[in-house]
């Protein structure tokens, strides 16, 4: 039995079925509650879908957390990332047995039925730890709520940004005199960019996903102000001009050599990092990735090719599953948490994730790191996921945004033929009912 002095930090990948539906969140020497001086303790169990660098450096701030709070039974899970994350939430959650927090994409948030699988965030206790709106940018703390109540709080926000090569930018000319990529605006402008950029690699100017380019299509739908649902968000509203335009654009970039025909996720990282391409269009999270190579790079947001500024993004904010008998103690508790990672959240940006709590943004210690804090202005552009239950990180949308967008670089379909692909698809999906 572990030592009831202090509490652990317990972290599982695949929790049983039975663990799930109990909501044990593990068995045997994972449960804690029958160790001599915990029982009074109050307890928050969190589930988490972070791997990688983001798992590791999560439990490291765990461990922090931990060790201030040792009056507090503190376990947390990480579960596989995308639908089986969703899906164990769910069911935790139908049955009103789920965990007392965790981790859930804010493009997730309406479709995922707020109002009967997760518990509104008590404002009174997140007011006594010090947490208010104010403190968080309009635009993400209002998709925060649903009908009027709050049931997430935002812990960051994860744009769709510009990487880039320093030594290949500055042999093409493209370095300003403090070090930085020159800002560029237009769509003249950006190829003139990357045709200078393929001239001094000799390969390619960009990587970038081919196989899923979900999120390059979105930022640029977005910046041309598309519609993708009506108001009653049940109908279908993309403006083919629009996507079309976006689509094209996609498909002169690859014909031009600019990027490459075909590229799944690995080969995206691995074309910037051996240099075969000194421009990367990703979301910000590889900085850690590219750091630890000691690779010559720095970051700044997508150009502005269009209309308005618009980045594709979504958020990581934590949600209070829903419980049939919420235990207030405990509540109080995991509140309490919300809020000491909200003030501790410059060492999670440190893996790429910009703040959502402002008084970390504005804050030295943050706007010190380099590149983390190159992008931060697009934090109010953020351009997220369409609200449906099919919709959002990991979720069905992206996949069959994949599967028609993909032929577009590799020059095997036309734009016109992938976009009526997709929306096909997209209506297929809008004529399901939600599973939740």
């Amino acid at each position: 039995m572990p030592d009831g002095s202090a509490p652990r930090i317990w972290t599982t990948q695949r929790p049983r079925r039975r663990a799930v539906l109990g909501g044990l969140l593990g068995a045997g020497a994972l449960s804690l509650t029958g160790c001599t001086g915990l029982q009074s303790q109050a307890r928050v169990r969190e589930w988490n879908l972070f791997g990688g660098g983001d798992g590791a450096r999560l439990q490291q701030i765990h461990q922090q957390y931990v060790a201030e709070h040792p009056d507090v039974r503190f376990e947390a899970h990480t579960l596989a990332w995308g639908p089986p994350f969703y899906t164990k939430l769910a069911m935790s959650a139908a049955g009103g047995r789920a965990p007392e927090i965790a981790t859930l994409h804010l493009s997730r948030l309406k479709g995922f039925s707020p109002t009967t699988m997760l518990d509104p965030i008590p404002l009174d206790l997140l007011n006594e730890a010090g947490i208010s709106e104010s403190d968080f940018l309009p635009e993400i703390w209002q998709r925060c709520h649903v009908d009027g109540v709050l049931y997430a709080v935002p812990l960051d926000q994860h744009p769709f940004v510009l990487y880039y090569n320093t030594e290949i930018c500055e042999k093409a000319g493209l370095l300003a005199a403090d070090g930085r990529l020159k800002p560029v605006t237009g769509v003249p402008a950006f190829l003139e960019m990357l045709q200078a950029v393929k001239e001094t690699t000799g390969k390619f100017a960009a990587s970038v996903e081919t196989t899923n380019p979900w999120r390059m299509w979105w930022t640029l739908y977005g910046q041309l102000e598309g519609k993708f649902l009506d108001e009653s968000g049940q109908h279908l509203a993309l403006d083919d001009d629009k996507a079309l335009e976006a689509l094209s654009l996609m498909a002169k970039l690859a014909a031009d050599g600019l990027t490459p025909r075909s590229a799944n996720y690995p080969a995206l990282v691995a074309q910037f990092s051996n240099g075969e391409a000194g421009l990367s269009f990703n979301g910000e999270w590889e900085v850690t990735t590219y750091q630890t190579a000691k690779l010559p790079f720095s970051m700044a947001p997508f150009p502005v090719l269009y209309d308005v500024p618009k980045f594709a993004g979504d958020a990581h904010t934590f949600v209070l599953p829903h419980q049939a008998n919420r235990n207030r103690a405990d509540t109080k508790a995991t509140v309490e948490y919300i809020a000491w990672m909200l003030k501790h959240s410059t060492e999670w940006a440190v893996g790429g994730h910009i703040p959502a709590y402002q008084p970390v943004v504005t804050s030295q210690e943050y706007v010190s790191l380099k590149p983390q804090a190159e992008y931060r202005s697009v934090a109010p552009n953020v351009f997220y996921d369409p609200d449906a239950w099919f919709s959002g990180s990991g979720a069905q949308l992206q996949n069959e945004a994949g599967a028609a967008f993909s032929g577009v670089f590799s020059g095997q379909t036309t734009p016109q033929a992938a976009l009526a692909q997709f929306k096909a698809a997209t209506q297929k999906l809008l004529d399901t009912p939600s599973p939740v």
